[in-house]
C-alpha cells in the first residue's frame, strides 16, 4: 500500500504494526525517530491536498473535523480516506484496530489494542487523596481537558476539575478565568498542542494566585505528544501524570503528619 498519514498518531499505529515501509508521507508532528524518513506533508491543519494527491496514496488517513475540509479536497481527487475521530480511550483502542484492518494488519492491530489497554490498566489508582486537576489544551481561549485526557487523570489518581465540559468540540471546554479560580485546582497542567507552553503568563493570570497549584509550585507543562495524541503513546503521558500525582500524594501527607506533630 501506499499511506499518506496526516496526524502524528496515524504514522506511529502505522510504524508499531510494522506497516512503516508502507508510509509514503506524514505530518510535520509525527516522530520518525530511529525510523527511515519520509517526505513532509504539512502541519496538522496546514496540509496541502493537492501534494498529498499527488503522491497518488492508497490511504490517506487523518484524525478529527479539524481535518474535515482537507479529507472532502481528497476526495474529490479521488483519493481514498480514513478519517478517524477518537475522543475517549475507548474510542482510542477501538481505531487502533480500525487503522490496522484498513492497512492489512488486523491481526497485530489487535495485539497493540490489548497491550495499550493493558498499560493503561495499570496505572490506574485509588489512592487518596485525589488532587484537583486543571488542565489547559490551549491558552486563548483557554480549553480545558479534551476526553481522553480527563479521563487518564482520574485513571492516574486524580479528579479533572472540569469533567462536566468533556464536549467533542474544542469550544465546548471552552473555560473562563474566574471558572479556573473557582475550581480551585491543587494542580494545574498546561500541553499546548504544537506551540511551547509558557508558565510565566499563567502564573501572573489575575486571581490565580489564590489557586493551591500556584501558592505551592504544582504548575507543570507537560509534551503534548504524549499526552494529546491519541495513540499508543498515551501510556507514556499516563505515567507521567501518575508520578506528578503520587508525588503531590507524599506531599501531602508530609504536610498533614507535620501538622499533627
Amino acid at each position: 500500500m501506499r499511506i499518506v498519514c496526516l496526524s502524528a498518531e496515524a504514522a506511529d499505529i502505522c510504524a508499531r504494526l510494522d506497516a512503516w515501509e508502507d508510509v509514503i508521507a506524514v505530518s510535520a508532528f509525527a516522530s520518525q525517530e530511529g525510523l527511515p524518513r519520509r517526505p513532509v506533508i504539512g502541519g496538522f491543519s496546514t496540509a496541502d491536498a493537492d501534494r498529498v494527491a499527488a503522491l497518488h496514496p492508497d490511504l490517506v488517513i487523518g484524525f478529527s473535523d479539524v481535518q474535515a475540509e482537507i479529507a472532502a479536497q481528497l476526495i474529490r481527487a479521488g483519493c481514498s480516506v480514513l478519517v478517524t475521530n477518537q475522543r475517549t480511550l475507548a474510542e482510542v483502542v477501538d481505531t487502533v484496530k480500525l487503522i490496522g484492518a484498513a492497512i492489512g494488519r488486523a491481526v497485530a492491530a489487535v495485539t497493540l489494542a490489548s497491550h495499550l489497554q493493558r498499560d493503561l490498566a495499570l496505572l490506574h489508582t485509588d489512592a487518596q487523596p485525589r488532587p484537583r486537576v486543571y488542565f489547559e489544551e490551549w491558552p486563548d481561549p483557554m480549553i480545558s481537558a479534551i476526553g481522553w485526557v480527563g479521563e487518564l487523570i482520574e485513571l492516574c489518581g486524580g479528579e479533572d476539575v472540569f469533567a462536566r465540559r468533556r464536549g467533542r468540540a474544542a469550544r465546548e471546554r471552552s473555560v473562563a478565568l474566574h471558572e479556573i479560580v473557582a475550581a480551585n485546582p491543587d494542580i494545574v497542567l498546561a500541553s499546548w498542542c504544537g506551540k511551547k507552553v509558557d508558565l510565566e503568563s499563567i502564573r501572573r493570570r489575575p486571581g490565580f494566585d489564590s489557586i493551591p497549584a500556584i501558592q505551592h509550585d504544582e504548575l507543570h507543562a507537560l509534551d503534548s505528544d504524549i499526552l494529546l495524541q491519541p495513540g499508543p503513546r498515551l501510556p507514556d503521558g499516563a505515567r507521567t501524570l501518575r508520578g506528578l500525582f503520587d508525588d503531590w500524594r507524599r506531599r501531602s501527607r508530609q504536610a498533614v503528619s507535620a501538622k499533627d506533630t
